[in-house]
């Protein structure tokens, strides 16, 4: 019997209440409306935005709420006005919109979306519903319009990049986010040229997806500036050639003239960034932010693809952990006691 038009029922971890243990239920996934795909997700795994996102009790916090965003899968149903997808097709789903049709999805200068343009909804992003409900049909929120941790999920088309089925879907998985950016960040923001010395605050996961990133520029030196030693011995794999403490270094630590600092993450929306005047207006540095690595998913995302099945991109370091969906809770220690790189979770497993 197909599943085409109708609702779906699968197994979800749900985010009940901000902190608490995240809990298996069936919930029921809508048919995907027009311009949406329906996805089978295959695999998911597990990012400190994910962490941050179950932490907040206030917006862009909300609950009840389906979470993850890092995933690979195949497509089960479109909806109309869908030409670019079909049934059966290998995806990654990606947190940045990629049109491809607006100013900005056709300007090489940004991989800013203008039709769908980043936000920290809980909803799909051209409708503001949600596709989730849950056994007494109550809505669910979205996360990052993606939603992962979930059997099935529904997707907009501009959060969709369909991609070669070489590649592992444990692997894939990590191209929906975080490895994304962290390379991303290297390649396409700071430009990184051959020769050149880069130093990354912090070598977690995304740190040290930096450091593959500037590896494939042909940085030089890659300099790992952490509280702890330790991670230098791991960041070694990945590139990073000398470890500093960060006791007096801050955006000082780049070339006047030229140097730029990139910043990758997610903070509160009300934080704020303070910047030395004279490092801005007399010496000429950058500050700049790098969402989803500066990266245009559609055709970006199948080059990491590509460079990973032509073993030019480590992936394969970067999964510590792999587990069920029923040990998420078990995942989510490993990742806040900084005891995993990625974790996937297989969610027919």
């Amino acid at each position: 019997m197909t599943s085409v038009g109708k609702p779906i029922h699968c197994k979800a971890v749900v985010a009940r209440e901000a902190g608490k243990p995240l809990v298996i239920e069936e919930v029921v996934v809508s048919p995907p409306k027009a311009h949406e795909v329906r996805i089978k997700i295959i695999c998911t795994s597990l990012c400190h935005s994910d962490i941050t996102l179950w932490k907040w009790k206030e917006p862009p916090g909300y609950f009840p709420r389906i979470l993850g965003h890092e995933s690979a899968g195949i497509v089960e149903s479109i909806g109309e006005e869908v030409n670019e997808f079909e049934k059966g097709d290998f995806v990654v789903p990606v947190l940045l919109a990629n049109c491809k049709e607006c100013i900005d999805c056709k300007s090489t200068k940004s991989n800013q979306c203008e039709t769908l343009p980043f936000k920290m909804s809980p909803f799909m992003p051209r409708d503001d519903t949600s596709r989730f409900t849950d056994m007494k049909g109550e809505a669910l929120y979205h996360c990052l319009h993606i939603s992962s941790f979930s059997q099935y999920t529904v997707v907009d088309v501009a959060h969709v990049v369909k991609i070669n089925p070489a590649i592992p879907p444990d692997r894939a998985c990590l191209l929906s986010c975080g490895l994304s950016t962290g390379v991303g960040a290297a390649w396409k923001t700071a430009k990184v040229e051959a020769g050149s010395t880069v130093a990354i605050f912090g070598l977690g996961v995304i740190g040290l997806a930096v450091a593959e990133g500037a590896r494939l520029c042909g940085a030089n030196r890659i300099i790992g500036i952490d509280l702890n030693p330790a991670k230098f011995e791991s960041g070694k794999k990945f590139g990073v050639t000398d470890f500093v403490s960060p006791q007096n270094i801050g955006t000082k630590s780049v070339s006047e003239g030229w140097g730029k600092t990139v910043v990758v993450g997610v903070d509160n929306p009300k934080s704020d960034i303070n910047l030395n005047c004279y490092d801005v207006l007399h010496h000429g540095k950058t500050l700049t932010g790098s969402l989803f690595g500066g990266l245009k998913a559609k055709s970006d995302v199948p080059t990491l693809v590509n460079w990973y099945l032509d073993k030019k991109l480590q992936l394969d370091e970067f999964v510590t952990h792999e587990m069920k969906i029923e040990d998420v809770n078990e995942a989510f220690e490993l990742l806040l006691e900084g005891k995993c790189l990625r974790c996937v979770l297989w969610m027919d497993k």
